[in-house]
């Protein structure tokens, strides 16, 4: 009797295990996950519909022109951010796409990713950077619109630029493509 218990029990841990197993491969949504690869390897973006609906529809948009590939981080300052996104190199340009702020509650911490601007909050375009440490002076100024969920190792190793030129980045590393992971096949 107590044999067949344990059979049973082990049974039913194997069927959780299965159940648990299949619930996490299924987790990340293809639809709103972008794969970034880089120079020294791939890393996987959640994007946050839930946060920025119009910012991550315009990302993704611009993912599958194609937009983002072979763009530069420009912008790269150690221990804060790394910034990419504009088509002349420079951090001038955009899209031509102006988007409405989509502030939030969601703080800015390592891997998180928001939408550059200038001083006016409705003038995020295309530019967007990646937290590389806590950033709290950017909370509930800028629109958090994704989050590293992977390698962000790679991010780490983006070229860092001049502290006295603002983070501008002589040479710098570039986006080697960006995809909506439900594309990727």
């Amino acid at each position: 009797m107590l044999n067949r218990f344990f059979r049973l029990f082990a049974i039913a841990m194997l069927m959780m295990g299965a159940l648990t197993l299949t619930q996490d491969a299924t987790a990340a949504d293809p639809e709103n996950t972008l794969i970034l690869e880089l120079r020294d390897g791939k890393v996987t973006i959640d994007l946050r519909p839930d946060l920025a609906p119009r910012h991550v529809a315009r990302i993704k948009e611009l993912v599958r022109q194609n937009f983002y590939d072979n763009l530069t981080f420009h912008r790269v300052i150690r221990g804060f951010m790394a910034q990419t996104g504009d088509p002349s190199g420079d951090g001038t340009g955009g899209s031509g796409v102006k988007l409405a702020a989509e502030f939030s509650d969601a703080s800015f911490e390592r891997g998180t990713i928001g939408m550059a601007r200038s001083s006016n909050p409705n003038s995020a375009d295309s530019q967007w950077f990646i937290c590389l440490g806590r950033a709290g002076h950017l909370d509930g100024q800028y629109t958090v619109w994704g989050q590293v969920s992977s390698g962000m190792e790679f991010v780490d190793n983006i070229k860092k630029g001049a502290s006295h030129a603002n983070g501008k980045v002589r040479n710098p590393d570039r986006i080697i493509t960006l995809r909506v992971a439900a594309d990727v096949k």
